[in-house]
């Protein structure tokens, strides 16, 4: 399981559950787990979701 500390300082977690579950409703994002966690670390955007939950954007992958 990787953890990173969120820009708002919140250590977050991300399981292997939840990235099946990711992964199955989102068969693209396969292969960037890293990449997923470094987006929770170094956002370009963060948005306030529905259920007053941040998401943690990125427009593009660097390699």
């Amino acid at each position: 399981m990787g953890i990173v500390k969120s820009k708002n300082g919140v250590p977050i977690g991300l399981t292997e559950e939840r990235w099946i579950h990711i992964t199955e409703e989102h068969s693209e994002m396969a292969g960037y787990y890293f990449e997923v966690l470094e987006t929770v670390k170094e956002p370009e955007a963060i948005y306030e979701g529905k259920m007053d939950e941040c998401i943690a954007v990125r427009e593009s992958i660097e390699n």
